[in-house]
């Protein structure tokens, strides 16, 4: 048992991430099912569909499972609205000011987890009453800030004892869920490793793409720009990094990305779109079911645990 099994009643240390046009009820469902905690991705989706798949989701799980807002969302208002009005049981929040939200969301009794980048927000999440946070580093797939997972479980973990520290960041194996509770962490967020799950609604073409490549094929695009997103590299990343490193606008190269994950998540158009998925690629070499991913990570953490206890330095 850790501080976020306890904070949001789930057997296992593990919460999905919320990917935007994947995380939909039938993944969420699965992972909640075998002992996660399921997120809905809200990015891509307008409230009518969210509400839906909330419900969806309530009719194939009767375990805890929450939903993510991109705070960079125009209809992020109306998307809180809706989840204090169905009461879900948590809320990520990510890619903008937390704050104004936490009130809102917990006086409809709903537990508010935000992403924050570095120790300064981390520390202000905390005394505001936040009931966890998750880091994330610039391993993760899809939108990145300018920190490494070790950096941030390093600057983070020790001074932030009062609520737990969830970690997020090239996270797909049992060993690194291990690393992370022995670095102090309360538990993991996975989204790379659930796209090859059996119950992920992804375009196939996506999985066979990550199934497909190895660890140098992982690149950022708009770093430069302060707007990193990480994916594989193909016909449309080869072409944003000409424009970026030739000094193109960020409006040109905004203009440019747009869509681009639907592109390849919905449409399985793997050149001309944006395959969002983190760095740790060796591992994600096979299609399993959600409940053998979950055992399968949760077996590696525990022996690599009771491995860790032999070890001593002299």
């Amino acid at each position: 048992m850790t501080k976020l099994t306890e904070l949001l009643g789930i057997k296992y240390p593990i919460i999905q991430g919320g990917m935007a046009w994947i995380s939909e009820s039938t993944l969420v469902s699965a992972v909640s099912n075998a002992g996660g905690a399921g997120v809905i991705g809200t990015g891509g989706g307008d409230p009518e569909w969210v509400r839906e798949e909330i419900m969806k989701t309530r009719k194939m799980t009767d375990k805890p499972f929450g939903v993510n807002v991109v705070l960079m969302d125009p209809n992020k208002d109306r998307l809180i609205e809706l989840i204090c009005e169905l009461k879900v049981d948590f809320v990520t929040l990510g890619a903008g000011n937390p704050l104004p939200y936490l009130k809102p969301l917990q006086e409809a009794g709903i537990k508010v987890i935000p992403v924050v980048p570095n120790l300064k927000l981390a520390k202000r999440m905390e005394e505001n009453g936040a009931d966890g946070i998750i880091i994330e580093g610039m391993e993760a797939g899809g939108h990145i800030g300018n920190q490494t997972t070790m950096a941030l479980m390093t600057n983070i973990i020790p001074r932030i004892t009062g609520i737990p520290v969830i970690v997020a960041g090239g996270i797909v194996t049992g060993r690194a869920l291990a690393a992370v509770l022995l670095m102090g962490g309360a538990g993991v967020q996975m989204g790379s490793r659930f796209l090859l799950a059996r119950e992920c609604q992804v375009h196939p073409n996506v999985k066979e793409k990550i199934i497909g490549a190895t660890d140098t094929d992982s690149v950022v695009t708009g770093f430069s720009r302060n707007f990193g997103v990480r994916g594989l590299r193909n016909k449309f990343t080869d072409e944003y990094l000409a424009l970026e490193t030739a000094g193109a606008s960020f409006e040109v190269l905004s203009k440019l990305a747009a869509g681009r994950s639907r592109v390849s998540a919905v449409e399985g158009d793997m050149e001309n779109g944006s395959v969002q998925v983190g760095q740790s690629l060796v591992p994600l070499n096979k299609i399993k079911s959600v409940r053998e991913i979950i055992e399968e990570i949760v077996g590696e953490a525990n022996e690599a645990l009771a491995s860790a206890a032999r070890i001593i330095i002299q």
